[in-house]
């Protein structure tokens, strides 16, 4: 998570003992009693949220918010040919439009006034 060595932690904790001594085991009670009140916080804040969205948002997910959640969720998962390598579901095949045939040494291409 927080991507520390095993080298990086002896530091920290040196360091922890050197600064805080003897009251480190006070320090860090209290720093988990406020974690835990944070996760309190956020967990009731989440229920709130979900209570005062009515009925119609039950399965509501904050995390379905992110960016990228959002764009797998609505763009891959509901397609479900897509995600099998297939765009279409039937089996007809899907018509290309051949390219046009190339143009001769200074032949202009063909322009359409209305279309710019």
């Amino acid at each position: 998570m927080f991507d520390v060595g095993l080298g990086e932690m002896a530091v920290l904790v040196v360091l922890a003992l050197v600064i805080f001594g003897d009251k480190l085991p006070q320090v860090a009670g209290q720093a988990g009693r406020m974690l835990r009140q944070f996760r309190q916080m956020a967990n009731s804040a989440k229920a709130d949220l979900q209570a005062g969205l009515g009925p119609e948002f039950k399965d509501f997910d904050i995390a379905d918010l992110h960016p990228k959640t959002f764009v797998r969720k609505h763009l891959f998962e509901d397609d479900d040919g897509f995600l099998n390598g297939k765009l279409f579901d039937d089996d007809e095949p899907v018509h290309v439009p051949s390219s046009p045939a190339a143009l001769d040494y200074g032949e202009r291409p063909p322009f359409d006034n209305e279309a710019t």
